[in-house]
């Protein structure tokens, strides 16, 4: 029973996310809204509840079953990843460097915000 109320309760965040992104035509997805939505609550709230908590783990105990469709495109999609391989890989490089230096530089710059503020 923890599970399934839990389990309506993120469903009921994500319901929430969606009806806000709608309302104020955000560029941004329900889900996402949503997560944001339940973080809020939780952080207002001050810890994860006993159903929310069984609900959520039985989940990410099966978050590798959500990778099988993704595998199964690779697999569909195999000439195209072929004929395509150079420009899917620099992609993936440039975009892989390009965070981690613009994360680098955003830690940088908080780092120094912060400790400029204490001193």
């Amino acid at each position: 029973m923890k599970f399934i109320l839990g389990f309506a309760l993120l469903l009921l965040f994500q319901l929430l996310g969606e009806i806000t992104v709608i309302l104020l035509e955000l560029p941004v997805s329900g889900p996402v809204v949503g997560l944001v939505l339940l973080l809020l609550t939780l952080i207002v709230y001050g810890r994860v509840g006993q159903p929310l908590h069984e609900a959520s783990s039985t989940l990410l105990g099966h978050l590798s079953l959500l990778f099988v469709p993704a595998g199964v495109g690779l697999m569909l999609h195999y000439e195209l990843l072929a004929k395509e391989w150079f420009a899917i890989s620099s992609a993936l490089v440039i975009g892989t460097l390009i965070m981690l230096v613009s994360t680098a530089l955003i830690m940088s710059f908080t780092n120094k915000l912060f400790t400029k503020g204490n001193s």
